[in-house]
């Protein structure tokens, strides 16, 4: 079982993780931050194959997968 943290201070809203998750765990959330920006959010957590993806793709280091204890 996989843990996905996303700063959302770090976090520019750009999709990237989304478009490159196998599994579809990311989709973009509905509420917009204070900056006004919309960011990503794991609602299929339990989906993530922890393959590090997002992680990689991420421009501003904002997502982190991990495996949960």
């Amino acid at each position: 079982m996989a843990s996905i943290l996303i700063d959302k201070r770090l976090c520019k809203g750009c999709g990237i993780c989304i478009e490159f998750c196998p599994k579809k765990v990311l989709e973009m959330g509905d509420d917009m931050d204070e900056r006004g920006i919309r960011t990503p959010q794991a609602p299929r957590e339990q989906d993530c194959s922890l393959c590090g993806l997002c992680e990689l793709y991420c421009p501003d280091f904002a997502i982190c997968a991990r495996r949960k204890k």
